[in-house]
């Protein structure tokens, strides 16, 4: 197992090392194709952009298939403001109290990059005596960028302009303690998990009685990740995301979670089981919860008209959407069930 765990969190610091949130995904695919071919695994990349692995398995017509999503939260230039700053657009959840104070890159469409920093407007304590009382917001903040910039012209002299990408540092840390600290573990740790999952299966040898493909998705954060390029035969998808730890939630950082219901409603009452009934027979540390504020790539699947059951599970991270955290525990808790459930 500690292989694939050293394999799981080196992977997990690669993906997290390139920026992707939602709409600009191109580098982060391409690293997934390299990888596939490092572990000599068929995988395409679909035309919107994700990438699917072949993993075979014997039984075609009864097929599973596994989404992890390598998209993230980011933003997006909207407005250059006449003094040089920029006034941003959200991509995804991402939340203004979450970013303020860190540093982000800018990559403009051409393929520059510059640096910068996410502030409150006015953010200098000494100057704004509003400074505790302003509810920090997309309006309320602004990116300064690292350059001598004092007009909209110099920025636009720089090639930035509205529709640019800007992406939060990650800030990616394991500890000696096993804690892993990053932005984007949703849902970098579990594809990384996956990719573990695809070495294990085709290093042991095992042929599973089941297909099994692997879709990593590029537009979960918006919504539609899962809809498409679901191959012929699945019968079962599985996202392979995060489980919440927060008040009123039985999961910690150290377990893996199985989704019993979030905002989309009830995930498939056979699929849910089974995954309890693989935990408890494997003895792999889990926990039970409902995310009401929660929502899946297998929910997209469903709502494009897939005719699949459809299960969720996930390493426990607490501070979701904000700066991340989860435990080498509960990779291996996740690995193990997908052990334990599918062979």
């Amino acid at each position: 197992m500690q292989q694939y765990t050293s394999y799981i969190l080196e992977q997990a610091k690669a993906l997290l090392s390139i920026n992707s949130p939602t709409g600009y995904t191109q580098k982060v695919s391409a690293y997934l194709m390299e990888e596939a071919a490092r572990l000599g695994i068929s995988a395409v990349q679909t035309v919107k952009g994700g990438v699917l692995f072949d993993l075979g398995g014997s039984d075609s017509d009864n097929a599973v298939f596994l989404e992890a999503h390598v998209d993230t939260l980011g933003a997006m230039v909207a407005e250059i403001k006449s003094n040089g700053r920029l006034r941003l657009d959200k991509l995804g959840g991402l939340n203004a109290n979450n970013v303020e104070a860190e540093n982000c890159t800018l990559y403009t469409r051409f393929g520059q990059e510059y640096e910068g920093t996410f502030q409150l407007c006015n953010p200098s304590i000494h100057v704004n005596l509003k400074y505790n009382d302003i509810a920090r917001s997309f309006d309320t903040c602004e990116l300064v960028l690292d350059e001598p910039v004092r007009s909209a012209a110099d920025v636009r002299a720089l090639g930035i302009d509205v529709g640019d990408i800007v992406c939060p540092d990650p800030r990616t840390v394991i500890t000696r303690s096993g804690y892993i600290k990053s932005r984007f573990l949703d849902d970098k740790l579990s594809a990384s998990i996956l990719l573990g999952y695809a070495k294990y299966l085709k290093e042991s040898g095992i042929l599973p009685a089941r297909r099994i493909y692997m879709h990593f998705t590029v537009f979960e954060e918006v919504g539609h990740g899962g809809a498409a390029s679901v191959p012929a035969g699945v019968t079962e998808a599985i996202s392979v995301d995060m489980g919440c730890v927060g008040d009123g939630l039985q999961c910690t950082e150290h377990q893996v979670s199985i989704c019993a219901k979030d905002s989309g409603g009830p995930y498939h009452e056979l699929v849910t089981t089974g995954l309890v009934r693989a935990a408890r027979e494997a003895g792999v540390d889990y926990a039970i919860d409902i995310y009401p504020r929660y929502g899946s790539d297998v929910e997209s699947t469903l709502s494009a008209g897939h005719d699949v059951r459809h299960g969720l599970i996930g390493p426990g991270v607490y501070a979701s959407h904000g700066y991340e955290r989860s435990h080498t525990d509960g990779v291996v808790n996740t690995f193990r069930l997908l052990q334990a459930y599918l062979g």
